[in-house]
């Protein structure tokens, strides 16, 4: 099958298959998965045309919805962080996208871009999951969570009900300069003007690199902010949600000022990826809970250096 804006010939069945895949598992760390998908496109399918962040982007608006309904469904969604992460990266979104088509349009440089953006993620990740547990670390805290859904989990049994029926997210308190919920009994709390600078920064790297965001704000929110996987992978994934639909309709609006290079979505490539993403990213949503926040972490670290130091050896061999 001939794919016009991409420039590239692939098999139907193949973009949808590997989007299910990544999405599956990617989803379970609060990630659409559209990080992989990248490299996927561009390395395997020979896709590095500028506008393949924008059909990156595509891909999360199709994929993503279904992923946010298991967690809206769960009560897990906690929406006055949702909020602060899409008003803080909209804008950023669209610097990203504007820089993207403007000072990294050649292949070889967005790739150590991308690579760089990949290392730096799964690197904060490694030393969340390596520092020593002692006092009162994030990883102390997130060992304490895990003994908290066992222990619900044990009295639900004993009682007869349904043990993988878990408690909502209960909103303590939400102000301009702070945010509390509740989950399983523990209370978490952040400053507002924190994530809402965080996600903006976030949003112009997401926004170049085509991914809304999420892949980099949900492990800064676990490792720096201490918030469990379980309550914020909701909340980044419809943060990544909205912010690529602003994101593919920023790249279709300037795509005519650039009138000799691909800069819209490749609808149908997208399409394909996106309905792929979709049946994964439910599933993955669905299935989180059965699986250890650390296995979810180190995965993502493991696939995400493999990426990076490929993208940095192609870009020093060229």
């Amino acid at each position: 099958m001939y794919f016009p804006v991409a420039g590239i010939h692939a098999e139907p069945w193949v973009p949808p298959l590997v989007a299910f895949v990544v999405s599956f598992f990617m989803s379970m760390g609060g990630v659409s998965g559209a990080f992989l998908l990248l490299p996927f496109q561009m390395s395997f399918l020979g896709y590095v045309n500028p506008s393949v962040s924008a059909t990156n982007q595509f891909y999360n608006v199709v994929a993503i919805p279904s992923g946010v309904y298991r967690y809206i469904r769960e009560g897990r969604m906690v929406w006055p962080l949702t909020w602060v992460v899409i008003i803080g990266t909209l804008p950023g979104v669209l610097i990203g996208a504007f820089v993207r088509v403007t000072y990294l349009p050649n292949a070889r440089d967005f790739k150590l871009f991308a690579a760089c953006v990949l290392a730096y993620i799964a690197l904060r990740m490694v030393r969340d999951l390596t520092k020593k547990k002692a006092g009162n670390g994030k990883a102390t805290a997130e060992e304490k969570f895990r003994s908290l859904v066992r222990t619900h989990r044990e009295k639900a049994a004993a009682e007869g009900k349904n043990p993988d029926d878990l408690p909502a997210v209960c909103m303590n308190e939400c102000c301009l300069s702070h945010i509390s919920y509740s989950f399983y009994g523990e209370t978490y709390s952040f400053r507002t003007v924190g994530i809402f600078t965080l996600s903006f920064i976030v949003g112009i790297v997401g926004g170049v690199y085509g991914i809304g965001g999420g892949a980099i704000i949900a492990p800064f929110f676990v490792s720096f902010f201490g918030l469990p996987v379980y309550t914020v992978a909701g909340a980044a994934l419809m943060g990544t949600f909205v912010t690529s639909v602003a994101g593919v309709t920023f790249y279709m609006a300037i795509a005519p000022l650039y009138p000799h290079m691909s800069v819209a979505p490749d609808w149908m490539l997208g399409l394909l990826l996106g309905i792929g993403g979709m049946a994964g990213m439910y599933l993955g949503a669905r299935c989180q809970k059965h699986v250890p926040a650390n296995l979810i972490k180190w995965m993502l670290c493991c696939i995400l250096l493999f990426t990076a130091g490929k993208y940095v050896v192609e870009f020093w061999s060229n």
